[in-house]
């Protein structure tokens, strides 16, 4: 795993261009899918838990994601598909309430690391539960 100050780093440059594509000025769909590839390496390894509560992690080999629950791989197209499809919602003021909504395979699994990220944007109501915990 990259050093936590990288990620954060990261993290912040991909927060800050879905919060400029939600308001529509985003400018380059390409950066965007860059940024948010290069923030999924920096968080290979790392442990996740599903809407079900099931436990995972998942590395990243050329340009596929592996879950350790899946022996199908996730193609950075499908994630990149995931992400359009979550951009859509949020711009139209809908909220990505589930994976469901990421209409794309491995969406169980892209779904809370998209939320780690910030790629998902909680609604208010999300945000209230959130704070309640």
């Amino acid at each position: 795993m990259a050093s936590e100050s990288k990620r954060e780093e990261k993290i912040r440059e991909l927060k800050e261009l879905v919060q400029r594509e939600i308001r529509g000025e985003g400018n380059s769909q390409a950066l965007l899918e860059e940024v948010l590839w290069d923030a999924l390496v920096l968080l290979e390894g790392k442990s996740f838990e599903t809407a079900k509560h099931l436990d995972y992690s998942y590395s990243i080999k050329g340009y596929e994601i592996f879950v350790s629950r899946k022996d199908k791989s996730i193609t950075r197209s499908t994630v990149n598909l995931s992400l359009w499809n979550a951009m859509e919602l949020q711009k139209s003021g809908l909220p990505v309430s589930g994976p469901k909504k990421l209409k794309t395979f491995g969406a169980s699994y892209l779904y809370p690391i998209f939320m780690e990220l910030g790629v998902i944007v909680p609604g208010e109501m999300e945000q209230l539960s959130l704070e309640l915990k």
